[in-house]
C-alpha cells in the first residue's frame, strides 16, 4: 500500500471518529468523515489499467426481448443517426455522502426523464452523472425511459478506481458510439478520472467528457492537471467537437481560467453569463444551512467546449426535487437540510449544435 493512500486511510478514521463523538452520529459532519473512511477502504488495491492512459470499456444496450442490458462494443461502422444535428449535455452530481440512495435517486431520474423527453427530435440528449454510487447504476438500469431511449456506459463499479461511487454516462440510442474509455488520473487522492465517450454525429466524431474534478482545498492544487489531461483529449486531431462537463469543484481563483489555460471554452460565460451571480450558482442553494452560511454559493459544475461546437442555450435544473418518503425526508432534514433535497447541486444543461466547421468554437 502506497503511504499516501495508508495516510489518508489513518487521516480518514480519526476524523470519522473525532466528528462522530464531537457532532454526533447522525451529523453531516459525521457523514462527511464516514464517507472518507470509505473511500479509503473502498480504493482497489489493484486494477487492470495504467494512470493518465486511455482504458478502454464496453457499453450496454436493453434488449427488451430478453428484458436485459447486453454488452455492446463500440465500432468505427456508423449508421444515420435520423437527422440528428445537436446535443442536449444534461450534468447532475447526485450527493454519494447523503443516506436513502434510492429514495433520492428516483426522483431524481424522474426529472430528468421528463426533462430529456421534451428535447426535439433533432436534438440527441446525453446525460453525465456524478458521484453515483453502485446501488444507484442498479436503480438507472431499471428505470424504464432510461431502458427504452439509452445507452448506458456501467452497470457496476469494475471500470471504477473505488467500489464507493464514481462517474457514468447516457447516451441517446440514436446516436452510434464509436469509442468509450476511461483516463484515471495520476494525480487524485479521490479515485477520480475522465470519461470519454465519442458518438458519431452528421457522420464527424464528437467527444464528451463526463468528469468529477478533485473537491476541496488541498496543497498541491490537483485540478489544473486534471483539466490538462481532459483538454488533451478533446484536442485530439480526429476529434471534430469536444465537450467536457461535471461537477469541476470551482472553488478556488485559479478554477476561473482553466477553461482559457486549456483553449477550451466555457458554456456559461460564452453565453454572456458572469462570474458571481446568482444565475451561475449550482452549489449552495441546496447544500445543508450550516455549509451554506460557512461557504456560500459557488458555480461548481461547468460544461466546456471545442472545436466544432455552436453552444446555442445554457440553463440549469434539479431546483426542489424532493426525496421520496415520509421518514426518509424527515432524516435528511434532521442532518441540517432546510428540504429534503435529493442532492446539493443543481444540474446543468446545455443546448449545443455540431457544425462543419472546427477551426474554432461557436456561438
Amino acid at each position: 500500500m502506497p503511504p499516501s493512500t495508508l495516510g489518508f486511510r489513518v487521516l480518514a478514521t480519526l476524523l470519522h471518529t473525532y466528528n462522530s463523538v464531537r457532532y454526533g452520529k447522525d451529523s453531516m459532519e459525521a457523514l462527511f468523515g464516514q464517507a472518507m473512511k470509505n473511500s479509503a477502504t473502498l480504493r482497489k488495491s489493484e486494477v487492470p489499467w495504467k494512470d493518465d492512459e486511455p482504458s478502454a470499456q464496453s457499453y450496454y444496450a436493453f434488449d427488451s426481448e430478453t428484458s436485459a442490458w447486453v454488452v455492446k462494443t463500440p465500432s468505427d461502422e456508423t449508421a444515420g443517426n435520423g437527422g440528428i444535428d445537436g446535443i442536449a449535455l444534461y450534468s447532475w452530481n447526485i450527493d454519494f455522502m447523503l443516506p436513502f440512495a434510492e429514495a433520492r435517486m428516483k426522483p431524481a431520474l424522474a426529472h430528468l426523464g421528463g426533462l430529456v423527453g421534451s428535447n426535439p427530435t433533432n436534438l440527441a440528449p446525453v446525460i453525465f452523472l456524478q458521484e453515483c454510487t453502485p446501488s444507484d447504476l442498479a436503480t438507472i438500469a431499471a428505470t424504464p425511459w432510461v431502458r427504452e431511449r439509452f445507452h448506458l456506459t456501467d452497470l457496476d463499479a469494475t471500470n471504477w478506481a473505488t467500489n464507493h461511487y464514481g462517474t457514468v454516462t447516457l447516451i441517446d440510442s440514436r446516436l452510434p458510439i464509436t469509442a468509450v474509455f476511461r483516463v484515471h488520473y495520476s494525480k487524485t487522492r479521490m479515485d477520480r478520472d475522465a470519461f470519454f465517450v465519442d458518438v458519431s454525429a452528421n457522420g464527424k466524431t464528437v467527444r464528451l467528457c463526463n468528469t468529477h474534478l478533485e473537491s476541496m482545498v488541498f496543497n498541491p492544487p490537483y485540478r489544473p492537471p486534471q483539466m490538462q489531461l481532459v483538454a488533451k483529449y478533446l484536442h485530439e486531431e480526429k476529434v471534430h467537437a469536444g465537450l467536457a462537463a461535471g461537477d469541476f469543484n470551482a472553488i478556488q481563483p485559479f478554477d476561473r481560467t482553466l477553461h482559457t489555460d486549456n483553449d477550451l471554452k466555457d458554456a456559461f460565460l460564452e453565453l454572456g453569463g458572469k462570474e458571481d451571480t446568482e444565475e451561475g450558482y449550482t452549489w449552495g442553494q441546496q447544500a445543508a444551512t450550516k455549509l451554506r452560511e460557512q461557504f456560500g454559493c459557488s458555480r461548481m459544475d461547468k460544461v466546456y467546449f471545442c472545436g466544432g461546437a455552436e453552444v446555442v442555450k445554457f440553463e440549469r435544473f434539479g431546483e426542489d426535487v424532493l426525496t421520496e418518503g415520509e421518514d426518509e425526508s424527515s432524516r435528511i432534514v434532521a442532518l441540517g437540510f432546510e428540504k429534503a433535497w435529493v442532492t446539493d447541486h443543481l444540474g446543468i444543461r446545455a443546448e449545443v449544435k455540431i457544425i462543419g466547421d472546427k477551426s474554432t468554437s461557436h456561438l
